[in-house]
């Protein structure tokens, strides 16, 4: 049996890799292909994790547009699925790599199996394109690996016949052991040494991400307005990872640069984004892995969306949509400093840490390979 595994953003690679690993350890055959949708921020977690990809398509361009990025994949991924011939092609999540990959292996007759399938907002307008990448690349799936009962509940509304449809966590968490414990073997990075230097660790840490394309300029700018406020308070520090995107590089710097409390960084290693999270009091992001991540760390996440497909975190507390206003992000971030939520007691919704296998061994049994 020969199992395709396709990403091109790190948030895909984070959490494909413990299938990766899973595929190995059951000794099964694999063929990796980086599109490298995304470059800088892949390639320190695949380094992290000691992956090699078989394929790196390397498709990053600067300011490159989704259709320009579309036929591109279009063309390369259809060569090479021609020449591997695998029996089935594994995708994740969101991404336009994934949708892309999805459509190229069903042309060619090949299985798609999605993880971290069913997810929804129903909006096509957010988060954008991905809404509407998750919705194609449904139709194209014959796998469909969703990580909570929602999801699940999500695609059988959709039609997908329920055989079809396996509940099995997310792989985020998955991840996050495995990271946790190569951490704990390693020493600490020079990275996460700089920040201690510079950041008061007895004052409370407020994370901060932000690069959703629903968010560029007005929204991304009344977010930014909110965290000078919020800066005034003197028990606090703002981290704040910069996407490399340009059009947020310049809204945040323009804005930003200058405030006190407030240190905007390069996006940071993997490693290093998991210490943050666990020293953040709490974390204000329009991330869609790190509302994921966040339960693991027991924090609470102000979401600066205005809809959310991990309707999960909402349930339980984790998460609060905030949107991009001003006034309701500082009211927010206002409360949970003066009156902190503890959430130690809550069930973390995304899963056990063992998704992967759930996932493999779903695939042993029920695909057939070609002879």
């Amino acid at each position: 049996m020969k199992i395709f595994v396709v990403f091109g953003t790190r948030p895909e690679a984070i959490k494909m890799i413990p299938v990766i690993l899973e595929i190995k350890k059951q000794g099964l055959s694999v063929v990796i292909c980086n599109t490298a949708q995304h470059r800088q921020m892949l390639d320190q977690v695949l380094n992290f994790f000691d992956i090699v990809p078989d394929y790196d398509l390397d498709l990053m361009q600067p300011n490159q547009h989704l259709n320009q990025l579309s036929a591109r994949l279009l063309e390369r991924l259809d060569t090479i699925l021609q020449n591997e011939q695998p029996d089935v092609v594994l995708v994740h999540g969101d991404t336009t790599t994934s949708s892309i990959s999805a459509m190229v292996a069903f042309h060619k007759g090949i299985k798609v199996a999605h993880i971290e399938a069913g997810l929804r907002t129903y909006n096509m307008e957010s988060p954008f394109p991905e809404e509407v990448n998750r919705q194609i690349t449904a139709r194209l799936a014959h796998f469909h690996f969703a990580p909570t009962t929602k999801a699940k509940s999500n695609l059988l509304n959709e039609k997908i016949p329920e055989e079809k449809i396996v509940v099995t966590g997310n792989t985020i968490v998955d991840a996050l052991d495995l990271a946790k414990d190569i951490v704990s073997k390693s020493k600490m990075n020079k990275e996460i040494l700089s920040l201690e230097s510079k950041l008061n660790l007895d004052k409370r840490l407020i994370l901060v991400t932000g690069h959703r394309r629903e968010s560029f300029a007005q929204g991304l700018a009344s977010i930014c307005e909110a965290l000078i406020e919020l800066s005034q308070f003197d028990n606090i520090n703002i981290v704040y990872p910069v996407h490399f995107n340009p059009h947020v590089q310049e809204t945040v710097y323009n804005l930003l640069k200058e405030q006190p409390n407030i240190y905007l960084i390069n996006p940071v290693s993997y490693p290093t984004m998991l210490w943050l999270l666990d020293k953040a009091a709490f974390i204000i992001s329009d991330s869609g892995g790190i509302q994921e991540e966040a339960p693991s760390f027991n924090k609470k996440i102000l979401v600066t969306r205005n809809h959310s497909e991990r309707l999960e975190g909402l349930d339980q507390g984790f998460s609060k949509l905030v949107g991009t206003n001003k006034k309701t992000i500082l009211k927010e971030a206002i409360k949970l400093l003066t009156n902190p939520e503890n959430l130690d007691i809550l069930k973390n919704p995304y899963g056990d840490g063992k998704a992967a296998g759930r996932i493999i061994n779903h695939i042993r049994k029920n695909l057939n390979p070609k002879v």
